[in-house]
């Protein structure tokens, strides 16, 4: 079985996720302030590439997403 994430950048993982969750979503199940408050997908991208168990937690729910 391979990796959902091989070959996703963090951008498209996040977008992906937004798409289906919307930043409410989101922030129910990733208790974060840059999804909660005033939400951007660029602000987030700083904020998860800086924040190593924030983006562990990104990447989780994006593989728990059914094919």
């Amino acid at each position: 079985m391979t990796d959902p994430l091989h070959g996703m950048t963090l951008e498209a993982i996040l977008t992906a996720l937004v798409a289906q969750h919307g930043w409410e979503g989101l922030a129910q199940r990733i208790d974060v302030r840059c999804f909660k408050s005033d939400p951007s997908i660029k602000s987030s991208l700083t904020f998860l590439r800086r924040t190593p168990w924030a983006r562990a937690e990104v990447e989780a729910l994006f593989r728990s997403i059914p094919v």
